[in-house]
């Protein structure tokens, strides 16, 4: 074997290797090595019965497979693997079926899954007709720009896809008999990323009319198929060729060492490093704390307890520093805290008791209830969402006036938010602002506007805002005295925060460019999906008062309903996108998992006792429980209002501030609309950072002020309507 040979056979192995680790989606240009790397003479080599005898390839890639000194891999699998086990294993080896009638913009839609379409004829199904691939849409998106109107422009992607495939007659196909290697040489040579599967090809791999298609076989798929197969050990290499004295892979390892080195060589990175060092330090030492059974812990339990609650809420609110997850934090907090209860706290023997079993499973069963009731309730819109139900709303919006606008999405988005949860709101409506509003700096205005707005309007309604569903569920709050007693502080609220932000708004003609189609009416199997949808959610309160079972029963029952109906409607269909299950693995579940981990925490702080201190160290304290509300409220702009609220929960008791207390709404108007202070202080603040890159200091300088005045001017609202309900202001005594 010469010295070229060799050096040639250590190149590919590595460009192989290294690419599959490098290289975008695993792919590598044969062209290149083919040209490069080998001396690509080009030799007549018979492919199949069909091949003629001057047929030509790629005599390197070949040798890779035919040669059983040069090949490392074993017979059957890299280059000489047989196209039937590229099928098996290559994964992504399937397409589309269009029809020839079909539009491009339907085959464009229904190719999500598979690269290309094959395109067979309406009346004889088997005949294959040609196919499509992205290649071919670039081809179609070059014409479209050459049109001269809208509507002409519209034309391309209804028109028939048969128009612009690339027809049959122009195919390259390959047999199931045919290796690895000589799919990538026929693929290479032909100037294709694609070709057919069949029984049996016609000469120089043309397609035959009337052959049956068994499947398409891509480069991409071809290659890293061979890639994996072909990541040969340096044990292997440096024994087949022990006198190798260029070793590139391992050059080209210390170089990757270096670069490594250099990065990690920052700022940023010793910072990673540290938070990353704290955290298996404090980890493994409170293993090691509760491993040993430390009597320190069972002596100061409560202190235990509070550290624990204090370090993981430093986890939540500084998730984006930290980088943890704050649904991975919740979790370690609730389990920790538990154990720590159950364990060592009140003198435990350290194992839990039944008592604590029992405390246990009755947190479980009432954090459940909250946690399937935003399940069902987020499935039920984001069916809704994906049959365009929402087309009712946005077909409403038709000012080109920016102010008007401010004031038209402020209003919808405070009454949509009334009867959806307020996150799907704001994510929704961000999303139609992209098309309303083209400057990126009236955008993340409008943006907070719809943060103060989903907000103000979650309060009042109890399928609105979690918080105050929560109270809701635990029987604080119930239907109609919310709706009636906390709709006029919302709107005031909100009116309050608008007035101020609007003049932040300068008219121009912007809004000219709003890229939102024309209003059009929504189809009749939308309409039906959106009304249902909206029914299930309205029914939800009035389910719940005449049956006395819990809210997130009702909520199921409407999943039920819409899944079953939507079911029906698309029993035919093969596109799965439309029903439930696909709504359902779309869903933010480790959002869900932060709701579990943060109410088991402030349940176990309850059973122990710790919150029922707080609360007779804030009565002892402050002067009035409106004033206790209040700062409860504007802690909500820091801290995660969730967590606030199920404190409060525990600790003031049910028996001392009964079901719609004073108390309660004050907490649940406090709570919802102190958030909007600071963007962190709620769901939809956090969402609006993620989706227009809103950061901190901007909204505390933009939006931080008007949203104080709002949350201020809806106490004083709330305050002033109770006093006038209980006859303060007429003479009356006050309740207490």
């Amino acid at each position: 074997m010469t010295k070229r040979v060799v050096s040639q056979l250590v190149v590919s192995a590595a460009s192989l290797s290294l690419t599959a680790a490098f290289a975008p989606n695993g792919l590598t240009n044969i062209a290149h090595l083919s040209s490069k790397n080998h001396h690509a003479t080009r030799i007549s080599a018979p492919l199949s019965s069909a091949s003629s005898s001057d047929e030509v390839i790629d005599a390197d890639i070949i040798a890779l497979s035919t040669n059983p000194t040069l090949n490392l891999t074993p017979e059957g699998y890299g280059f000489s693997s047989p196209i039937s086990r590229v099928m098996k294993e290559g994964g992504k080896s399937g397409y589309y079926r269009a029809k020839s009638s079909e539009s491009v913009v339907d085959v464009m839609g229904k190719m999500d899954k598979n690269e290309v379409a094959l395109v067979f004829d309406e009346e004889n199904e088997k005949e294959l007709m040609g196919i499509f691939t992205d290649f071919d849409f670039i081809r179609l998106s070059t014409e479209q720009a050459r049109a001269r109107t809208e509507e002409e422009s519209a034309t391309f992607l209804a028109a028939p896809v048969r128009s612009f495939m690339t027809p049959a007659d122009k195919l390259i196909c390959v047999e199931p008999t045919n290796t690895a290697s000589q799919a990538v040489a026929i693929m290479t040579n032909n100037n294709v990323r694609h070709t057919v599967l069949v029984d049996k090809c016609g000469p120089d791999f043309s397609y035959v009319p009337g052959t049956s298609v068994n499947g398409v076989v891509s480069m991409e798929v071809l290659l890293k198929l061979i890639q994996s197969d072909n990541r040969l050990s340096y044990e292997k290499l440096s024994q087949k060729f022990p006198g190798l004295a260029n070793k590139p892979i391992e050059q080209m390892r210390e170089e990757l060492k270096s670069q490594a080195n250099a990065l990690a060589n920052n700022e940023e990175t010793a910072k990673k490093d540290l938070i990353r060092a704290g955290t298996a330090i404090l980890g493994a030492g409170s293993l090691a704390l509760y491993a040993s059974q430390s009597a320190w812990l069972s002596s100061h339990a409560q202190l235990a307890m509070i550290a624990i609650f204090v370090l993981g809420y430093i986890g939540i609110i500084f998730e984006e520093v930290f980088e943890f997850n704050k649904a991975a934090v919740a979790l370690l907090m609730s389990t920790g805290l538990w154990v720590t209860y159950a364990d060592f706290y009140n003198g435990s023997t350290g194992l839990a008791s039944e008592s604590v079993l029992e405390q246990l499973s009755e947190q479980l069963a009432e954090v459940s209830d909250i946690c399937f009731f935003l399940l069902a309730a987020s499935a039920i819109v984001e069916v809704v969402d994906a049959h365009q139900g929402f087309k009712v709303v946005t077909n409403l919006i038709t000012t080109k006036s920016k102010k008007g606008l401010f004031w038209v999405i402020g209003f919808l988005t405070f009454f949509l938010s009334a009867i959806l949860n307020n996150l799907t709101v704001t994510i929704v409506m961000v999303s139609l602002l992209r098309k309303l509003v083209p400057n990126d700096d009236d955008r993340r205005l409008f943006g907070a506007m719809v943060v103060v707005a989903a907000n103000a309007g979650g309060v009042w309604t109890p399928i609105g805002d979690v918080t105050t569903t929560m109270l809701w569920i635990n029987n604080n709050l119930s239907t109609i005295p919310t709706v009636t007693e906390l709709f006029l502080p919302s709107i005031v609220c909100l009116v309050a925060s608008l007035f101020f932000l609007v003049n932040q708004v300068e008219e121009d003609s912007s809004l000219a460019e709003s890229t939102l189609p024309p209003p059009s009416p929504l189809a009749p199997r939308g309409q039906v999906v959106f009304w249902t949808g909206i029914a299930s959610l309205l029914a939800v309160p009035v389910f719940a008062e005449l049956t006395g079972l819990p809210p997130y029963l009702a909520m199921l029952t409407g999943l039920g309903v819409i899944w079953t109906m939507t079911d029906i409607i698309h029993m035919d269909d093969e596109d799965e996108e439309m029903k439930v299950p696909a709504a359902l693995s779309k869903l933010d579940t480790s959002g869900i998992l932060f709701f579990l981990g943060i109410l088991m925490s402030i349940g176990v702080l309850d059973k122990s006792g710790l919150l029922k201190d707080l609360a007779v160290f804030l009565n002892n304290n402050l002067p009035s429980q409106d004033i206790i509300a209040t700062v409860i409220g504007i802690a909500s702009a820091l801290i995660d209002n969730v967590p606030l609220v199920a404190a409060t929960m525990g600790m003031y008791d049910l028996a001392d501030y009964g079901t719609d207390d004073k108390l309660w709404q004050l907490i649940a108007l406090c709570a919802g609309t102190g958030g909007s202070i600071l963007v962190i202080g709620s769901a939809s603040g956090v969402a609006l950072m993620g989706l227009e890159k809103v950061d901190f200091l901007w909204y505390a300088k933009k939006v931080s002020v008007g949203a104080a005045i709002g949350y201020f001017a809806g106490i004083a609202t709330y305050l002033a309507q109770n006093a006038i309900l209980s006859g303060a202001l007429l003479g009356g005594s006050v309740s207490p």
